[in-house]
């Protein structure tokens, strides 16, 4: 497959297939391996994290073209703090680079941004541009891009399972209205489609605190390639195999629901 090397017919071929495909609605996407990806050509990790960045756009564009309707990248976890303060800087950097840039293209493009995460660490200015993309790019609806920023699973779980705590404390709803329903329309993603796919690049098989709700029915696809050598061959390998899994959501048909 598209983990190891493949003549430009076999790419094209694999690309055509997945086109044909009905893609998944929603895919996920777990950004591993710039820090590697660096280290093997000993370069800065700082320069990993940048071609990263350039992966990313390959990735809207690959997404949009093969039909993916929602899009969610993980590209900073509330443990990701715990890094080099120089790398964090320079994460944080990148980030307000990429919105100040590709804001207004995705926005031509017809994708409304998102993000998801605490805010409240996040420095001011970053905040600002985060909001100010948030609201150019609120209307639109050809595509949606999610990034989980400063985002942790067990974070998210924590402040829902919280603020329903005191709902019930204070009145408004019971004890028996805490449903699976009730919770999932109180998390970032509410108003979007759980994800049918996840990709993680560079070979990991761990979901690190990303959308530990979301995730409970998708299908896991882990890639041998480095996050910045990712594509829409990648991507389209992705969509291949999920087409190739059986999803029986715990019944014995695989049209069954949740």
């Amino acid at each position: 497959m598209a983990s190891v090397s493949l003549t430009r017919a076999e790419v094209d071929a694999l690309q055509d297939q997945a086109l044909v495909l009905p893609p998944p609605r929603h895919v996920a996407i777990i950004m591993d391996g710039n820090g590697r990806w660096a280290s093997a050509r000993h370069l800065p990790r700082a320069l990993g994290h940048r071609m990263g960045v350039e992966a990313v756009r390959r990735t809207i564009k690959a997404a949009m073209e093969l039909g993916i309707r929602y899009l969610t990248l993980y590209s900073f976890s509330a443990e990701n703090w715990s890094r080099p303060l120089q790398e964090v800087n320079d994460l944080m950097r990148l980030m307000k680079r990429f919105i100040t840039r590709d804001a207004a293209e995705l926005h031509a493009s017809g994708v409304r941004l998102r993000v998801i995460g605490e805010r409240g660490t996040v420095d001011t200015d970053l905040r600002r541009l985060i909001e100010d993309a948030e609201e150019l790019t609120h209307e639109n609806t050809e595509f949606d891009l999610v990034l989980a920023f400063n985002y942790g699973a067990r974070q998210e779980l924590t402040a829902v399972a919280r603020d329903l705590a005191a709902a019930v404390q204070v009145g408004p709803i019971g004890i028996d209205d805490l449903t699976p329903e009730r919770f999932a329309a109180c998390l970032m993603t509410a108003d979007l489609p759980e994800p049918e796919l996840l990709i993680r690049t560079s070979g990991e098989q761990r979901l690190s605190n990303f959308m530990l709700w979301q995730l409970a029915y998708a299908e896991f696809v882990f890639l041998d390639v480095k996050w910045p050598d990712f594509g829409k061959t990648h991507l389209a390998e992705a969509i291949v195999r999920y087409h190739g899994r059986e999803r029986r959501f715990g019944g014995l048909a695989a049209t069954s629901s949740p």
